[in-house]
């Protein structure tokens, strides 16, 4: 990680006149939407509360085994209760937008049928208060919260679901269109099958092949079918958008390469594909990570291939791929790749990770950025996820010094910069979180939050990594990195 040290004093509060004057700086267009981003069953609580069904997460949490130390999304940050004190907080963050998901459960609480009015209700007052504060309601209509009644009928890979995923989308656009501009509509379809179903990490905890790759596809016919349903409900203005979790995979060698691209293609290129194109990537991708000929029906690419309005990014770090033969001793920073016979993940020396291992390097956003901007130049990009998991606590003066967050966000964001330069057209930043939460099957060890929550109060504490934030949206700019 690069030193937060140089221009910016980082031993006392900063203010928005150093921001301003202090160090050299990228401006960013006017207009630009910063925002904070969280997920329903991360931060809401109230998993019995207000007609809420179960989601596949409840059950998931609720199995011994598969979240860190046992921890549950029942409370989280009780989001759901404290509605009127997290949007003041919000304001106070200076954020012009709240990317936020739609607890599906709350909605239909068996993932089918009629509609719970006071979880739909719960989601007019969101809107409601943001708009009171001048802030934009971004939803997401899906971010991995299944009813529990879909999965125990088949789950993503039975097509169903996708259909059921399009009524819901039509229930919450038409309950909630008259306030909300622009929607996404799945979050991150890789994790969703291959975390989900193919692997087993994340609910419902199968590790199916099979399952993963009809998974693959009914998500993105639920992305789809939600697009078309959505249309028919709301504004002609609206925007409609999806959101995927990207990476770029950076070979150490030419002989690497291939491997490298086959690797990206997997990440990336399932997904990507299939919405930009119309096809999937069969030429570069293993055939029992696509879905079988005999899933896709008739139309089902001509569905998700429907023209969207914006690409929602998450990045978070980049990959290194190098090779080395199966019978080779490791070096220190090296781990095999399953099923890619003789590849190795690499670590460089002098990258600095963050709490969750992953490699920090801002570089990669940049090169995702100008890379999905020559795919597809005419459609305009939002960072919709960026942020870091760090070792935060509260210091004995009740402060929280997050320097690591914030030389992590200086840097991403130096590099969205310099891409809108380029020509990328990027027109908005989330970053991930807002609040510390229940981060899935890590449970409440990893705190991303620009704001500290103590689980057992729920106290919440903006830490020095908020404060830079705020200063970086009312200069609408952010300084240089130096050194």
């Amino acid at each position: 990680m690069s030193s937060v040290s140089g221009h910016w004093n980082m031993e006392g509060p900063m203010t928005t006149d150093a921001l301003s004057t202090a160090a050299p700086q990228r401006r960013f267009p006017d207009g630009f939407l910063w925002g904070v981003a969280t997920a329903a069953y991360q931060i809401e609580g109230g998993a019995r509360e207000g007609g809420r069904g179960l989601s596949i997460w409840d059950t998931f949490s609720h199995t011994p085994g598969k979240v860190r130390r046992g921890d549950t999304g029942d409370i989280a940050c009780d989001a759901y209760n404290r509605l009127e004190s997290d949007l003041d907080l919000l304001a106070s963050l200076g954020v012009r937008a709240y990317r936020f998901s739609i607890s599906w459960p709350r909605i239909q609480p068996v993932g089918s049928g009629g509609v719970n009015d006071e979880g739909l209700d719960y989601y007019k007052r969101l809107v409601a208060g943001l708009k009171e504060r001048g802030i934009e309601p971004v939803p997401t209509l899906y971010h991995w919260d299944l009813p529990q009644p879909l999965e125990d009928a088949g789950g993503w890979p039975r097509r169903e679901t996708a259909e059921r995923f399009a009524e819901y989308a039509a229930i919450v656009a038409r309950g909630l269109g008259d306030g909300v501009s622009r929607w996404i509509t799945v979050n991150e379809p890789l994790v969703v099958a291959n975390h989900g179903y193919r692997i087993g990490v994340h609910a419902p905890g199968r590790a199916d092949e099979a399952a993963a790759a009809a998974a693959t596809h009914h998500v993105l016919l639920g992305h789809g079918l939600a697009v078309q349903a959505m249309r028919a409900e709301l504004a002609a203005d609206s925007q409609v958008g999806v959101t995927l979790n990207m990476t770029v995979v950076r070979p150490t060698s030419e002989e690497a390469k291939a491997v490298a691209e086959e690797i990206e293609a997997e990440a990336n290129r399932v997904f990507l594909d299939p919405i930009l194109i119309g096809a999937y990537p069969a030429d570069t991708v293993r055939a029992r990570l696509l879905p079988p000929q005999e899933l896709i029906a008739q139309g089902d690419m001509a569905i998700i291939s429907a023209p969207i309005d914006f690409l929602g990014v998450n990045y978070y770090s980049p990959g290194t791929v190098g090779l080395r033969a199966e019978d080779d001793e490791l070096r220190r920073g090296e781990s095999r790749i399953a099923n890619h016979p003789g590849a190795v993940t690499v670590t460089r020396r002098g990258i600095s990770r963050t709490a969750m291992g992953w490699p920090i390097d801002a570089s990669g956003l940049y090169d995702l950025l100008v890379q999905l901007h020559g795919r597809a130049p005419d459609l305009p990009l939002y960072i919709t996820e960026n942020g870091m998991a760090a070792e935060d606590y509260v210091d004995p003066e009740g402060g929280v010094n997050d320097y690591e967050r914030i030389s992590y966000l200086r840097d991403h964001l130096d590099a969205s910069a310099r891409a809108i330069e380029t020509g990328v057209d990027l027109r908005g930043y989330f970053c991930w979180s807002f609040l510390d939460n229940f981060e899935w099957a890590e449970g409440y060890q990893k705190r991303f939050g620009l704001v500290y929550v103590d689980y057992w109060t729920q106290r919440r504490i903006p830490k020095a990594s908020a404060g830079f934030y705020r200063q970086v949206i009312g200069a609408n700019a952010v300084p240089v990195p130096v050194g």
